[in-house]
């Protein structure tokens, strides 16, 4: 897919091939910023988080949250390595930072790729050098394809907004295929904008969006041990800083950041690991977010419920069956009824007395599959998004390391 990225001005990306991929793919990027951009970040949730999470958190609150440098290497999570690892991760702030003429803590680190294996350090330091010279306002593409991995093709999406006369850009990245069930952030995702916002209204907004795109979708149910998402702030428009969440032009800037995750997140899921399959999950009636969230995510996670729907089988049996075990109190399952891409298969409970196994199969005879829950008991309702499971999910994930 050929992503047309806009440049943010103050922020410029070049890309490189250190080796720590095999076949010199582009394994690397280094994204510098200009002073006084801000930076909101959420990182994984994982205890066993990787290093380059650590120093970066660090990193962050030590520079008031306007870093000048980002550097990204991908083939390698830098996690499991214990003190090493983290001294690895400093290490690449450090020598970024020389390259620069920078503070080695206005440095942030991100890693992706195989946990456990020793962070080649000193193929990330002989390539600095040589980055520093490539670095470009327009280089988002190259950048979008060095942090893949498993990825079969790079993610992307630009939105411009217009204040007045003045022309804004949000523009974001994204990576990840497998081990993808976000808790806080996703695999790694990279977004900047020209405006000026205060860090404390960039981070609200961050965080509402991310709830609203990354944490709505998972693939395998896993989280990843390296999962950051940022977005930078770097001021250069001339719109007026925007400092009150409440304000038209912060309500015109959180509408479009969260198009931007939502397009990212379900970018993801669509180039999941073998999949064939691209499933929406929307629960309806529910007597609260969270038990819509967790029926969702059960029926999601349910490896009987993704093969079915690999196989284009419609076997709504073991949609109830997910429903029923799912984590929530007093659901009265006589009011479920579920919709298979528009067609009724569950009414009150059971099978719908208009139901033919022939308009199930048609049903499940697409790409895009959508399932629908009705659960009788209130009025909240959610959406998330999920794969199916295929043989190739499997013989992508046994050679993974090999």
């Amino acid at each position: 897919m050929l992503l047309n990225l806009l440049p943010v001005n103050g922020l410029r990306l070049a890309v490189g091939s250190a080796g720590i991929k095999n076949y010199r793919k582009p394994d690397l990027v280094l994204i510098d910023l200009i002073p006084g951009t801000k930076c909101a970040a959420v990182f994984t949730k994982n205890l066993f988080c990787a290093a380059p999470v650590l120093v970066s958190r660090s990193h962050l609150r030590s520079c008031d949250h306007r870093p000048r440098a980002f550097i990204i290497n991908s083939g390698n999570a830098n996690a499991g390595n214990g003190e090493q690892g983290y001294l690895d991760a400093v290490r690449c702030a450090e020598v970024t930072a020389g390259s620069l003429d920078y503070e080695t803590e206005e440095v942030l680190t991100f890693s992706t790729g195989v946990i456990g294996e020793p962070l080649p350090v000193q193929l990330i330091e002989s390539s600095l050098d040589h980055l520093v010279t490539q670095l470009k306002e327009d280089s988002w593409n190259k950048a979008a394809e060095a942090i893949m991995t498993t990825d079969t093709c790079a993610k992307g999406f630009s939105k411009e907004i217009f204040f007045g006369d003045h022309r804004s850009v949000i523009t974001g990245i994204a990576k990840g295929a497998g081990m993808i069930r976000p808790n806080m952030a996703t695999t790694l995702a990279f977004i900047g904008t020209n405006l000026s916002i205060s860090h404390d209204v960039l981070q609200y907004f961050l965080e509402m969006a991310v709830e609203k795109s990354f944490h709505r979708i998972t693939i395998d149910g896993d989280t990843s041990t390296n999962d950051a998402c940022a977005l930078l702030a770097t001021g250069a428009s001339p719109v007026p800083v925007i400092d009150d969440k409440n304000s038209p032009e912060a309500q015109i800037f959180y509408s479009s950041l969260e198009q931007v995750c939502i397009d990212l997140a379900q970018s993801l899921v669509r180039d999941a690991e073998g999949a064939t399959k691209f499933i929406s999950i929307i629960i309806e009636e529910g007597a609260s977010e969270q038990e819509c969230l967790e029926i969702a995510f059960t029926i999601a996670h349910s490896p009987l419920v993704k093969t079915a729907i690999f196989a284009s089988d419609p076997n709504w049996g073991r949609l109830l069956a997910a429903i029923g075990r799912a984590n929530v109190d007093s659901l009265d399952v006589n009011k479920v009824s579920i919709l298979i891409n528009s067609e009724l298969v569950v009414e009150e409970g059971a099978r719908a007395a208009s139901y033919r196994e022939e308009i199930g199969v048609s049903a499940m005879n697409s790409d895009d599959i959508v399932i629908r829950v009705f659960l009788g008991s209130g009025s909240y309702s959610t959406t998330i998004w999920t794969s199916d499971l295929s043989y190739d999910y499997v013989k992508i994930n046994a050679a993974y390391r090999t």
